[in-house]
């Protein structure tokens, strides 16, 4: 026998999985007075304390206590990639040495935090290089908080400003990890955790359509953008194979009752293909679609990737495009892409190295 291996291996609990009800329990049980929950809690969230010997208004005794029976997995900086642009992408690395990505995007007058919400994807979206990941694991909401303070980090020393905006756009389909993302985005928003206002939040999903009735039902603050690219079903399945089981009629009766709990607008994000859905058609397709409920419509330039042989449409066919739109009343931005050099762009993120088994 073998009694080395046969000894089981004690992982300690991560702390910031307890509510702070839950905290104050342990506490008490655990012969400490019920406030210090508060004072522990704030640490660990508006302070994001990454050990608990940083915590200098607790006891010596309680650090000891609370580093006995819990760990705090903090998510670090494996590597940092700085584009000519300005773009920061960063590999964060996870407790389990998974690693994730994300992007701190800086323009004059916001810098914008886009995050993952999953280690690798589910939906093998053919545009885009997280699709042609396996999905590892979801991120846990801490995980995805500390990708947030991790990129407010480095725009202050890179840029002397706070975040002011962050996407839920980067590895992952956040409504397929629907409890961490909102509870990430309930201590984001927090007065005990970053205390930024939920409206500068945005959620992105490829379309799961219960998960969006969901959110409205919830009362969910942050915005919702839907990952469109398509308003033609047999022309999105071929890219979004989600589309096969999330039809876009499934999604227009979940915008609708979206729009009907929360009124507000919603943001189709929409890649201009060469040849594929950049025709006047494909743009009267999805003017029907975008009068279901108020909405904007980011046009998005299309980043390569290894895996696809897509490109952009022309300048002609694209400005063509965005006349046909705006000439009917839809609000209609351009989106170009930042970090093309780093392959921090949209669509671009995918961890070259072999995750963990």
């Amino acid at each position: 026998m073998n009694l080395i291996a046969d000894i089981p291996v004690l992982t300690k609990k991560d702390i910031r999985k307890l509510s702070l009800d839950d905290l104050k329990a342990w506490l008490v049980e655990n012969g400490e007075k019920a406030f210090r929950a508060k004072q522990v809690y704030e640490w660990l969230w508006k302070h994001s304390a990454q050990s608990f010997a940083e915590m200098n208004n607790v006891s010596l005794a309680l650090r000891e206590k609370l580093d006995q029976h819990f760990s705090i997995n903090a998510v670090q900086v494996a590597t940092e990639q700085l584009s000519n642009d300005g773009t920061i992408k960063s590999a964060f690395k996870l407790y389990d040495s998974n690693i994730v990505e994300g992007v701190l995007i800086p323009h004059e007058e916001r810098k914008t935090a886009c995050v993952s919400s999953q280690v690798g994807c589910s939906l093998t979206c053919k545009f885009c290089a997280t699709g042609y990941m396996d999905r590892v694991r979801n991120l846990d909401a801490a995980e995805i908080y500390d990708q947030v303070v991790r990129i407010n980090e480095q725009s202050m020393r890179q840029y002397g400003q706070p975040l002011t905006n962050i996407v839920y756009m980067g590895m992952g389909e956040p409504m397929l990890n629907y409890a961490n993302v909102m509870k990430s985005i309930e201590r984001i928003t927090a007065h005990d955790g970053l205390g930024m206002a939920a409206r500068r939040i945005t959620v992105s999903t490829a379309g799961i359509a219960k998960m969006i009735k969901k959110m409205a039902d919830d009362g969910v603050k942050a915005n919702l953008a839907l990952s469109l690219h398509a308003a033609n079903d047999e022309k999105r399945n071929q890219i979004m194979p989600i589309n096969e089981t999330n039809s876009l009629e499934a999604l227009k009766d979940a915008l609708k009752h979206y729009h009907q709990v929360t009124g507000r607008k919603v943001t189709y994000e929409y890649i201009v293909f060469d040849n594929f859905n950049d025709t006047l058609q494909d743009a009267e397709e999805l003017l029907r679609f975008s009068k279901i409920i108020p909405c904007k419509i980011n046009l998005i330039e299309y980043n390569p990737i290894e895996n696809a042989d897509f490109v952009n449409t022309d300048d002609d066919r694209l400005q063509a495009f965005i006349y046909y739109l705006a000439d009917r009343g839809l609000q209609v931005n351009v989106r170009r892409s930042r970090g093309k050099d780093i392959d921090a762009a949209c669509g671009q993120l995918a961890v070259k190295e072999k995750q963990p088994a």
